[in-house]
């Protein structure tokens, strides 16, 4: 049977994937999916750094706005909708162009699974390690995930609580590790794909982050995280944890400067664009690389045009 084609651009924040992923849905007659796990909540826009309706013009775009930031949305419920999204754009004759985005979100759909799925749950070691994370910090609960599954440890981000969970979940109440579910795929995936991964140079990348916080600021970001803190959700819900809202959250409550929280803000997005390339480097090494911001004669941008003309005759 033949696969479907999808072309995915993944990296890190301000390394050019939404500006790629127009150019691509122009030249090739694509529609753009979203991979990011924010960017499905209404209102918020400036923080998720979300395409603007303006800018994608005539371009079909899918999976933006899709709920309110009170509701949840799951690695399953992603994949279940991205695919059916991409089937229904090859439908009508088109390329589905994923962007993001979430790296598990994004592998869960490429590479058919759903992490921890084969383990069942165990509501009272949920509840137990809720209670240690409440006692001792969301940090100490991260080293117990160090110290039994490290891999693990470095993709999943200490403030994703359920995660952690999950994780220790699956190594105290499995035969393995989280990260042993992982490996265990043969990177086999459903789709013919064609991966781009974007990057630039650590630090431009850094400096060009610190940037574009100020922007973020100037455009509005303070409105929108004073919007959504006035929501009154709890602070495990999902929506809560996006970044660029949660570190102005303590200049809301008057406990610091705001200057605080924009430094906050900017160390949190260089942490998180790391872990992103860390991301990219061990889970999709059959990725192609480009660098097309520092790209002055477009030669990279060239490469890939290339690239892409090859895929899709394949």
């Amino acid at each position: 049977m033949t696969k479907e084609k999808l072309i995915v651009i993944c990296g890190p924040t301000g390394v050019g994937k939404t500006a790629l992923s127009l150019d691509l849905a122009q030249k090739f007659s694509g529609e753009v999916v979203n991979g990011d796990s924010m960017q499905v909540y209404r209102h918020l826009d400036i923080g998720t750094a979300k395409i603007t309706p303006a800018e994608r013009g005539d371009i079909p775009h899918h999976l933006f706005d899709l709920k309110e930031v009170y509701e949840d949305y799951s690695v399953a419920d992603f994949k279940r909708d991205a695919s059916t999204a991409i089937a229904k754009i090859h439908e009508r004759g088109q390329l589905p162009i994923l962007v993001g985005g979430t790296g598990l979100y994004l592998e869960a759909l490429l590479y058919d699974f759903d992490l921890g799925a084969e383990v069942d749950d165990h509501p009272e070691f949920r509840e137990e390690m809720a209670a240690y994370a409440a006692q001792y910090g969301a940090l100490a609960l991260h080293r117990k995930l160090q110290d039994v599954d490290p891999n693990a440890a470095e993709t999943i981000h200490p403030n994703n609580q359920r995660r952690v969970i999950r994780a220790l979940e699956v190594c105290r109440f499995s035969s393995g590790k989280f990260s042993d579910q992982k490996q265990a795929q043969d990177h086999d995936s459903p789709y013919d794909l064609l991966l781009i991964a974007l990057v630039r140079d650590r630090q431009k990348l850094y400096e060009q982050i610190n940037q574009r916080v100020l922007e973020m600021v100037k455009q509005g970001l303070l409105d929108e995280a004073k919007w959504l803190y006035q929501q009154g959700l709890p602070e495990d819900a999902q929506a809560m944890k996006a970044i660029a809202y949660k570190e102005l959250f303590p200049y809301l409550r008057g406990e610091e400067g705001l200057e605080d929280g924009i430094q906050r803000l900017q160390k949190n997005t260089r942490h998180y664009a790391k872990r992103q390339l860390t991301w990219i480097r061990h889970r999709l090494p059959e990725a192609e690389i480009y660098d097309l911001v520092d790209d002055p004669q477009k030669t990279n941008y060239q490469r890939l045009q290339e690239a892409v003309k090859a895929f899709l005759q394949s």
